[in-house]
């Protein structure tokens, strides 16, 4: 199965600026959509970006103009550049694949990372 790991995160002040990054890895695996999630405590996780292997992207109203999602996939690693970073940015920043296929048994399934906190301050 496919492991998708985070990087990137950390404490940044308001108007900065930060880059995520997820690396997938593992064996007998194909990956189509990869996607961002992210869960600010005391609420419900929210999609925030996603990507295509096409290179189709769409993003949450909130994020959009600041938030740009990209990938490699001859690296099979996906992007977030964050923009003027504002407070409510902060959250666990969760890595997507949920239509990952696998070689081995011609099944899908959703894989998830284990997430990188960012955190906004004012």
């Amino acid at each position: 199965q496919v492991q998708l790991v985070e990087s990137g995160g950390g404490l940044v002040q308001a108007g900065k600026s930060l880059r995520l990054s997820c690396a997938a890895s593992g064996s007998s695996f194909s990956l189509n959509i990869m996607a961002w999630h992210r869960q600010a405590p005391g609420k419900l996780r929210e999609a925030v970006a996603s990507i295509t292997s096409g290179g189709t992207t769409s993003y949450v109203d909130s994020v959009k103009g600041r938030f740009t999602i990209s990938r490699d996939n001859a690296k099979n690693t996906v992007y977030l550049q964050m923009n003027s970073l504002k407070p409510e940015d902060t959250a666990v920043y969760y890595c997507n694949a949920p239509d990952t296929y696998d070689t081995s048994n011609y099944r899908y399934y959703n894989a998830w990372g284990q997430g990188t906190q960012v955190t906004v301050s004012s």
